[in-house]
């Protein structure tokens, strides 16, 4: 039993409320579950009760035993001075006012819908699962999978829109800054994201707006502040970028001390940091007021056109020093773009809709559509259960789902859950 599925009985009523009866047989009637708290306090603020006739408002609080109201040391928590009814499970105490008096209890365990429970209990007894409802998930209709799925996905975008507030606030509302730091760590991939995101936080935006039309010495202030230009190599270019960063790193008092380790281990050599760094260098080379470029775009076609940059000539040849490969362009692949879009752009677009008071949730949902499903282990999950994911829409909703919803057995929040407990 979790306190979740009892603010759920409560919140939707699943009970018996023509008969409810406190603790010491007084008639209750609900007027009004009242305002459902996910903070700190009671449970549920400005309920309506009528017990024994006598109208009350105020608050509730929910416990699987009366005894928990000792045990989170309500009695002492001005908060909980307005309580006019506990909930519980199981009655095994009585609670008091400061005043002596009862505060009435209903035990809700004779009340609730007897196949709500037995839904639910089945439903959180699951073992050795990988989620609550494996057997039951391919019985849900589609279309209340996609519209969850959907909610879900605008769920995720204002988690990592919370984000991007923090990085805009300690940026002082740059949003340039903030889209470098967020392509940074998305470049980085898995492997080497949070390296790539420390290496951005080492170096002031201004730093970058000054080198930006200057290709090699971005990439000598990346490689640099990556760590990767310390060892004693012999070829000209190597040579060539580490003076320039010498240089930079004296005119600009710069420091990689905090930068995390880069990894090459188990990349393949298309993601290798020397190239990536190099790629996000021929970027800004590029592309002045990258964020601007970015709001001011909504298709697909255009946004691959901005990122379908290359590295510079000596990559095009080499994925690291002093070892020469197969002569070929290193431009940045779709897939990769992809997920540029699905990481940093979208969000950042969303984030900057609602700093600027705006709506574009639907130009977003459209393209996050025209993006192919995400390959993962979540999603190939879900779609050995059902083939639920043909969008990256989808794909970020299942991530969405997996892991705030059912490794966190919030199956009474879920809409595929409350479909199962009361089916």
């Amino acid at each position: 039993m979790q306190e979740d599925f009892l603010h759920y009985v409560w919140q939707y009523k699943k009970l018996d409320v023509i008969h409810l009866k406190t603790s010491q047989y007084e008639i209750l009637e609900i007027v009004s579950v009242g305002q459902h708290n996910t903070n700190s306090g009671p449970d549920f603020f400005n309920a309506q009760l009528k017990i024994a006739g006598q109208l009350w408002a105020g608050n509730v609080e929910i416990h699987i035993k009366s005894s928990d109201w000792f045990v989170h040391n309500h009695e002492t928590d001005k908060a909980y001075d307005n309580v006019i009814l506990h909930v519980v499970w199981e009655h095994d105490t009585e609670i008091f006012r400061k005043d002596n008096s009862i505060i009435p209890t209903l035990e809700l365990k004779g009340y609730v819908d007897s196949h709500v429970f037995q839904n639910y209990t089945k439903l959180l007894s699951a073992k050795n699962k990988w989620i609550n409802c494996e057997s039951d998930f391919a019985e849900v209709d589609k279309f209340i999978v996609d519209s969850w799925l959907e909610r879900l996905y605008i769920e995720r975008l204002e988690r990592k829109s919370r984000t991007i507030e923090t990085l805009l606030e300690d940026s002082k509302n740059n949003w340039e800054a903030v889209l470098f730091k967020m392509l940074a760590k998305n470049f980085g991939l898995k492997v080497n994201g949070d390296a790539f995101f420390s290496l951005a936080n080492s170096i002031d935006f201004s730093v970058i707006r000054k080198l930006k039309t200057n290709q090699t010495a971005l990439e000598a202030l990346f490689l640099g502040q990556a760590g990767l230009l310390e060892e004693d190599i012999q070829d000209s270019y190597f040579l060539e970028l580490q003076k320039e960063y010498l240089f930079l790193k004296q005119k600009f008092q710069l420091s990689h001390t905090e930068v995390i380790p880069i990894q090459f281990f188990r990349l393949r050599p298309q993601n290798f940091p020397t190239i990536r760094l190099s790629q996000l260098a021929t970027l800004y080379s590029l592309h002045a007021n990258l964020f601007s470029k970015i709001i001011a775009l909504d298709s697909k076609k255009d946004l691959y056109n901005l990122f379908q940059v290359a590295t510079s000539v000596f990559w095009e040849s080499h994925y690291s020093f002093g070892k020469q490969s197969k002569l070929a362009s290193k431009k940045i692949a779709k897939p990769f773009i992809d997920l540029l879009l699905i990481n940093t752009i979208i969000p950042l677009k969303f984030a900057y809709s609602r700093y600027q008071g705006t709506d574009i949730n639907e130009t977003l949902l459209e393209l996050i559509q025209h993006i192919p499903s995400e390959k993962n282990s979540i999603v190939q999950a879900f779609n050995k259960l059902k083939n639920v994911s043909h969008s990256a829409l989808q794909s970020q909703g299942l991530i969405q789902l997996k892991s705030e919803y059912c490794d966190k057995n919030k199956c009474v929040q879920c809409v595929i859950g409350n479909m199962l407990i009361n089916k």
